[in-house]
């Protein structure tokens, strides 16, 4: 018979596994718009669902010299666009990162990017704790014409 504070350490660790497990992200229909020669910056856009409560607050790719998570809003009748540090997601409820509203930029672009290519970009998100993980995501590059020209730069 083991000792019962080893059996209490055993249950507790049992207890965390799914929680750890089931903190992942899910990233769906993940995509970026395709660019033109000369253009600098284009969007991306995604659907995220999580299973607890958690916060986007950072994103990378090696396609671009700098990523930044934006809000868009219309002011006055004018559409404008900011950069935010967070976005909350709540539990089980789809967040969609679109064209005018939140979605992630990427500026600097080191190369075009053209239809059926394919963009690495690196999710970071900070759960209530402050603990961060990352999440690697695929994006299909789509033509121009994928989407009401909502957000031109």
């Amino acid at each position: 018979m083991r000792p019962p504070d080893f059996a209490l350490l055993l249950a507790a660790c049992a207890a965390m596994l799914p929680m750890t497990a089931s903190a992942q992200v899910r990233v769906e229909n993940a995509w970026v718009r395709s660019t033109v020669p000369a253009q600098k910056a284009t969007g991306a856009f995604m659907r995220l669902v999580s299973p607890a409560d958690t916060t986007l607050v950072m994103a990378t790719s090696p396609a671009a010299a700098s990523v930044e998570i934006h809000e868009s809003s219309t002011q006055d009748g004018v559409m404008r666009m900011r950069a935010v540090s967070r976005v909350p997601l709540r539990a089980n409820q789809a967040f969609d990162l679109r064209a005018g509203g939140h979605h992630v930029m990427l500026m600097g672009l080191r190369a075009p990017l053209n239809a059926g290519e394919t963009v690495p970009i690196t999710l970071t998100f900070e759960d209530a704790k402050g603990k961060r993980s990352t999440l690697e995501v695929s994006a299909t590059v789509r033509p121009l014409t994928s989407m009401p020209d909502q957000h031109r730069h």
